[in-house]
């Protein structure tokens, strides 16, 4: 029973890892449907683009949902790790101390971004534009995390994602030079 309930947090967090590695590869692939960097008079001026517009929002999402998922997948993994997890400071000085994130304050960082990502509803459209670049920017720090969390688990615990669906394009993304 024990040993059913082990595999099943195991492949959880396989699970949780291919996750990751799904939505780093979909971030991707709205970013570079974005004209980068962006300006106000650019979105003042295609303000009724739907393709834009779609996209922008696409992009929004998948930043916060790749956050939120590496979020969840590090605190599932300081379970399996068996250490002290008892408050996310705590989940985050462990990974700091292992070079996943490269340090608490740059993960408050991503998820004060990522907050607003999800919460904030602009109508300036410089104040919008800045918001997006701002996620842009992130992107090499989010990235840098997912890969370094994901090489983690294998080494740490044995623990791949769940599927290598995503594995080759994962590794080419997260390896990028921005």
């Amino acid at each position: 029973m024990k040993t059913d309930l082990l595999l099943a947090e195991k492949k959880h967090l396989g699970n949780l890892l291919e996750a990751i590695q799904r939505c780093v590869y979909f971030l991707d692939a709205a970013s570079r449907k974005l004209p980068w960097l962006l300006n106000g008079p650019l979105l003042r001026q295609h303000k009724k683009d739907e393709t834009l517009f779609e996209s922008l929002s696409a992009f929004n999402e998948r930043f916060s949902k790749l956050q939120d998922t590496l979020a969840a997948a590090m605190r599932h993994a300081q379970i399996l790790l068996g250490e002290p997890g008892d408050s996310f400071l705590k989940v985050l000085a462990y990974y700091e101390k292992h070079a996943v994130i490269d340090s608490i304050d740059s993960w408050q960082l991503l998820r004060a971004a990522r907050n607003l990502a999800a919460h904030d509803y602009e109508i300036d459209y410089t104040e919008i534009a800045d918001h997006f670049n701002s996620l842009y920017e992130l992107l090499e720090v989010l990235y840098r995390t997912s890969q370094a969390f994901v090489l983690h688990c294998d080494e740490q615990l044995g623990i791949k994602p769940g599927s290598m669906d995503f594995n080759p394009d994962f590794f080419e993304i997260t390896s990028r030079i921005f």
